[in-house]
């Protein structure tokens, strides 16, 4: 028999389940330290639980209800009479009983603060079913986007062909409309069913005043008792989640004429012609840090034009021209006065606002107004946008606005890439509800106004040690010769952190060479500055020698919610979705 053919019928042989003979000595070591005579008895496994998996309030229920869920492995042979022998308590560790983040979500942060105080999940062009300039729009995509808890969605709103009716549209593009109605019917549907708390629709707005006011209607008869409307003309302070659990807030410019804004609109198309693309690799491009982009200082023009048509506070002559009602239905505020972002960013103590910076304005901003942006968004909201030659749907690094206390960084929810793929690491914490507490740090304001600064390097608070020991699960989830037609494949691991730039950093395995359950067995290390904003990053990668390597499956777990001890990881595809059997065995902890 070949090597080849070898390779082969060793997999089938053992496709059912990893054994125990093929378990880290690690674990095999931790066995033998939690157990007697080859068992592990109910006490052995709640002192493991405590002293290993760092569970603290572990009891001996909890311990018992681990055996038990394993009795349906009983006919494997993998019990003793009186608890787990190593194949059992391999199948634990590797088993979904047993993730690296808590298994029932539960929201466990201060609700109770103002808006302003949380990061929420935020959605660009969220009517978009893919890229930005060609294809449909639909509700489809909002609907997905609020199942996974996005708590912020953005509805572009033009007359239709005929100019009796509203369409959500990407203006100035060949992408198919939608109609209004049928976006907000979906939106009160699905608002809930991911997270009790606000959701927040975005309007940019192109209507002349009698469609403002058909809107107005049709946003009132349609969400009825579920529109927060704030029943005064601007809020003095943005009220909290836990106040507006179930409700649903429309935030937006004050009216302005249709043709003026439809005019700059124009402009701001103009002026991105031209400039390329930004073409992303088949799983993203790897996510710029701070360190590398720009800081020079901005100057006044930088900020007076390009911006989103939604920003632009209306002139005082346009004022006369809106719709009452539509005027009414709007809880956040949303404008950019004129005079440069110096303007822009200073704080009224009388009243809260929402700005918006494309990704780019916030890249050339923080370096001169940095701590001018952090201040501001202690009261108001900061809403980040992906800037206009991303028409693939690509996105950006989410850091940069999270670590200046941006709340609204707003995102291609049907893009794919890395980038994203922070995104839902950020929001698969605090249960996954869609908004999760800013740091104290991005808080407060010292003695002298000094607030927290991104690019300061500061001494390690906590390293998060990593070790990296097996995977599987891609013999069952991909083709057999997905990876390669005539041999197992060459996994490798990438595991970093995205966060502060002092803290950024990817590190990577050996490549293991022909074989489905690699076993890497490594340890890595990382010095967290500020592990509030820190996210870790797991990948794995197939190498090709010939071509590029192919994508293996991908996680981003938040740090500050990292359950210690040896965890199975699930892996997830390039669109977030979870693979059914792909899973990696790790070990984390804070030392």
């Amino acid at each position: 028999m070949s090597k080849q053919t070898y390779r082969v019928c060793f997999c089938f042989r053992r496709r059912f389940h990893v054994a125990a003979s093929e378990a880290p000595d690690a674990v095999k070591s931790m066995f033998d330290q939690y157990s007697e005579n080859g068992t592990m008895t109910v006490d052995h496994l709640h002192r493991f639980l405590i002293e290993v998996q760092k569970e603290d309030k572990a009891s001996k229920e909890d311990a018992q209800a681990i055996i038990d869920s394993l009795r349906e492995l009983k006919h494997l042979n993998i019990f003793q009479r009186r608890g787990l022998n190593l194949e059992a308590f391999f199948k634990y560790l590797f088993g979904d009983i047993n993730p690296p983040l808590s298994p029932t979500p539960v929201v466990h942060h201060d609700m109770t603060a103002p808006v302003s105080h949380y990061f929420i999940y935020t959605g660009h062009n969220s009517y978009l079913t893919g890229n930005q300039l060609n294809s449909d729009c639909s509700d489809v995509p909002i609907i997905r986007a609020l199942q996974k808890g996005v708590r912020v969605i953005e509805l572009d709103i033009w007359p239709n062909s005929k100019k009796d009716n509203v369409d959500v549209l990407h203006g100035g593009t060949m992408t198919a409309p939608v109609e209004l109605i049928k976006c907000l019917r979906s939106i009160k549907e699905y608002a809930f069913v991911a997270s009790e708390y606000p959701v927040v629709i975005t309007l940019e707005d192109h209507l002349t005043p009698d469609l403002q006011a058909k809107v107005a209607e049709m946003v009132t008869q349609t969400l009825g008792e579920i529109l927060f409307t704030p029943g005064s003309e601007c809020l003095k302070e943005f009220p909290s989640p836990e106040s507006l659990k179930r409700r649903i807030i429309i935030s937006t410019k004050p009216p302005k004429e249709y043709l003026e804004a439809k005019e700059e609109k124009e402009k701001e198309n103009d002026s991105q012609r031209g400039k390329g693309s930004a073409d992303e690799e088949a799983w993203g491009k790897e996510v710029p840090n701070l360190k590398s982009l720009n800081n020079s200082a901005c100057d006044k023009d930088d900020f007076d034009g390009g911006v989103d048509n939604d920003e632009e506070d209306s002139d005082d002559k346009s004022q006369h021209n809106e719709a009452p009602e539509y005027r009414k239905l709007i809880a956040i505020h949303a404008g950019k006065p004129k005079g440069g972002l110096k303007e822009c960013l200073k704080v009224d103590p009388d009243k809260v606002r929402r700005l918006s910076l494309s990704e780019q304005q916030l890249e050339n901003a923080v370096g001169t107004y940095g701590n001018d942006i952090v201040r501001f968004t202690q009261r108001n909201l900061l809403r980040i946008y992906p800037k206009g030659i991303r028409v693939d749907s690509s996105n950006y690094n989410p850091l940069i606005g999270w670590s200046h206390g941006a709340q609204m960084v707003a995102f291609n929810m049907q893009g794919h890439g890395r980038s994203l793929w922070l995104m839902h690491g950020m929001f698969r914490a605090n249960g996954g509800c869609g908004y999760v507490k800013k740091p104290n740090f991005l808080l407060q304001t010292g003695p002298h106004n000094e607030v927290f600064d991104p690019k300061v390097k500061l001494p390690a608070k906590k390293t998060l040690k990593v070790t990296v020991y097996m995977g599987e699960g891609w013999y069952y989830d991909f083709p057999h010769t997905h990876f390669d037609a005539y041999s197992p494949p060459d996994f490798y691991a990438r595991v970093g952190i995205a966060g502060v730039p002092a803290d950024t950093v990817m590190k990577k395995t050996k490549t293991l060479e022909d074989n489905w359950i690699p076993s890497w067995n490594e340890e890595f290390e990382f010095p967290l500055s500020v592990p509030e904003l820190a996210l870790l990053r797991i990948e794995v990668h197939e190498y090709d020698m010939s071509e590029k390597d192919d994508f293996g499956g991908q996680t981003c777990l938040p740090v500050s919610e990292l359950k210690q001890g040896i965890r199975a990881v699930p892996l997830h595809d390039r669109k977030g979705e979870r693979y059914k059997s792909v899973k990696l065995l790790m070990h984390f902890e804070f030392i």
